[in-house]
C-alpha cells in the first residue's frame, strides 16, 4: 500500500501497488481523518473503478459514515460537489493520465482543498497500516446524488455565442470527459468530437496529453479539417492540452499567458495575481506584464497550487502539466473550464482577424527544451552537482529552491527537480537561442549522468 501514496494522491497499478483490501482500509479511516460523517465520491471509467468503488463504500460505511455517490464523473465534478454542497470530504476514484492498469484515489477536504502527503495522506497511511478496524455499531448509508444540472449550469456561464463561429476539435481520449463535456459544450456544428466513448481500456491512445504521441491524432485532425483550435483531455478531465490552428501542440505553460486575453484585456480585473509553477517559461510573465498582472511562482502539483492560490486569493494559475486553477472554481483545476476560457480567447482573436497561432507566436520568445527525464539512482546527488556547478561558477540572476532548483541567468535558465509521482529526475531548460539551449542541455546532461 505504501508505494501507492504519493505527494498529491494515492495512485499505482491496481492489484500490485494497492488492493481492494487497502482501499477498504483507506475508506474506513477517511471519515476519522477529515472529521466527517458523510463522504461524497465519484469514479472515472477505468475497468477497475467499480471494484474500487465497492471496497471504498464498504470501508466508509463500516466506519459509520454515509456515502453520497455522484457516479461516473470527472475529477473536477467531485471538487465541485465537495465545495458547492459543503462536504468535508470528497474522493474521486481515478488514476488521472496514467495507463489503463493504474487506478487511485484523489482526496479533498472542506472547500475542495487537496489532501496531499504533507496535509493528511501521511496520517491516513499510518492509520490504515497500524490501527485496528472496529466497525461502527450502525453502518452508514449510501445515497446517489445527481449533481449534473448544477454542474452544467455552473460551467455554461463561461460559454459564448461566439463559439458558433469557430471550428473546434475535441479529443475526449475515451476518458471521463465523455460523461459531461457534450452536455456543457453541446453538439452543434462548431464542435467536432473524437474518441468520445467512455472506455477504461483507452483504445485510441493513452490518456496523457503531455506525451507527444497522444496528441498526434488531434494535430492531424485540426490540419485536415481546417479547425481553429483543438483540445485534448486527460483521463479524468482535470487537465487539458491545446493544439493551435497550424496543428502545433501548445506548451501548456504558454496557455497561462494566453488566458490573460480573457481575464485582463478588458481592464476589469485589477486584482491580477497569477500562479505559475517553477517550470514556467519566462515568456509567460513577460506577456502578462502588459496587463499589470502579478506573477507568483510556486511548487508543482495541485496539493501545492490550489491551497496557495486560495491563500493569496489569486485570480487564476496554471502548470506546465496542463492543470489550470481558478478562483471562481473554488481555487481548483478544471479542464472543461480552462477549455471554455480558451475558446473565448480564440473567438475574440477570430473577430480581430487573428489566429491562435498568431497569439502563441507573440508569446513564445524563447527556445525551450521541454521536460527531459533521467532515470537514475542518486537523483539528489545529481541535482546537487548541477546546482553547485552553476551557482559556484557564476552568480545567478535569480535562484529558487522550493521545488528542486530553478537557476536563472540573463540569457538562459534551468529547472531540475525530482518527480513526485514517477521515478525520474526532470530537467527543463530555456534560452534565447537554439544554439545556447543545445549547449546548456548537453552540458547539464553530462553533469547529471557522470
Amino acid at each position: 500500500m505504501k508505494n501507492a501514496f504519493h505527494a498529491y494522491d494515492i495512485r499505482g497499478i491496481y492489484g500490485k501497488d494497492f488492493t481492494k483490501e487497502d482501499v477498504y482500509k483507506i475508506g474506513f479511516f477517511v471519515p476519522k481523518l477529515l472529521e466527517t460523517d458523510t463522504v461524497v465520491i465519484g469514479r472515472d471509467g477505468r475497468v477497475s473503478s467499480p471494484e474500487i468503488r465497492e471496497a471504498l463504500i464498504n470501508g466508509i460505511t463500516d466506519a459509520g459514515a454515509d456515502v453520497h455517490d455522484i457516479g461516473l464523473s470527472t475529477t473536477p465534478m467531485v471538487y465541485f460537489a465537495t465545495a458547492n454542497y459543503g462536504y468535508k470530504a470528497g474522493i474521486q476514484i481515478t488514476a488521472s493520465h496514467n495507463p489503463k492498469e493504474y487506478n487511485g484515489l484523489k482526496i479533498s477536504r472542506t472547500n475542495a482543498l487537496p489532501v496531499g502527503l504533507d496535509s493528511g495522506l501521511d496520517k491516513l497511511l499510518e492509520m490504515a497500516t497500524t490501527q485496528p478496524i472496529t466497525s461502527a455499531a450502525t453502518k452508514g448509508k449510501v445515497e446517489e446524488k445527481d449533481i449534473t444540472a448544477d454542474y452544467i449550469k455552473f460551467q455554461q456561464k463561461y460559454l459564448s455565442p461566439a463559439f458558433n463561429d469557430l471550428k473546434i476539435g475535441v479529443d475526449i481520449s475515451n476518458g471521463a470527459a465523455a460523461v459531461i463535456v457534450k452536455k456543457i459544450w453541446g453538439e452543434g456544428s462548431a464542435f467536432n468530437y473524437i474518441n468520445e466513448t467512455l472506455d477504461g481500456t483507452f483504445p485510441a491512445h493513452s490518456p496523457n496529453p503531455l506525451m507527444p504521441e497522444n496528441t498526434v491524432q488531434m494535430q492531424q485532425f485540426v490540419k485536415e479539417n481546417g479547425l481553429d483550435v483543438g483540445a485534448v483531455f486527460d483521463g479524468d478531465a482535470d487537465r487539458i492540452v491545446f493544439i493551435d490552428d497550424k496543428g502545433r501542440h501548445i506548451p501548456p505553460d504558454l496557455i497561462i499567458a494566453a488566458m490573460g486575453e480573457y481575464f485582463f484585456a478588458d481592464g476589469t480585473k485589477p486584482d491580477g495575481q497569477v500562479i505559475e509553477d517553477i517550470r514556467t517559461s519566462k515568456a509567460v510573465g513577460e506577456y502578462l506584464q502588459r496587463f499589470g498582472a502579478e506573477m507568483y511562482m510556486w511548487k508543482v502539483g495541485r496539493a501545492n497550487a490550489a491551497p496557495r492560490l486560495r491563500e493569496i486569493n489569486g485570480l487564476y494559475g496554471g502548470e506546465y502539466a496542463g492543470h489550470y486553477y481558478f478562483r471562481d472554481f473554488f481555487y481548483s483545476d478544471s479542464g472543461i473550464m480552462a477549455g471554455s476560457i480558451m475558446l473565448n480567447v480564440v473567438a475574440k482573436l477570430k473577430k480581430q482577424g487573428r489566429r491562435l497561432s498568431d497569439l502563441i507566436d507573440e508569446i513564445a520568445k524563447y527556445q525551450n527544451s521541454g521536460e527531459i527525464n533521467f532515470k537514475l539512482e542518486d537523483k539528489r546527488g545529481a541535482m546537487e552537482r548541477v546546482k553547485n556547478h552553476y551557482v559556484n561558477q557564476e552568480k545567478p540572476a535569480a535562484f529558487y529552491d522550493f521545488d528542486g532548483y530553478r537557476i536563472e541567468y540573463k540569457d538562459w535558465w534551468l529547472n531540475i527537480r525530482m518527480s513526485n509521482t514517477e521515478p525520474y529526475l526532470r530537467l527543463l531548460c530555456e534560452a534565447t537561442t537554439k544554439e545556447l539551449l543545445d549547449e546548456k542541455v548537453a552540458e547539464i546532461t553530462k553533469l547529471i549522468t557522470t
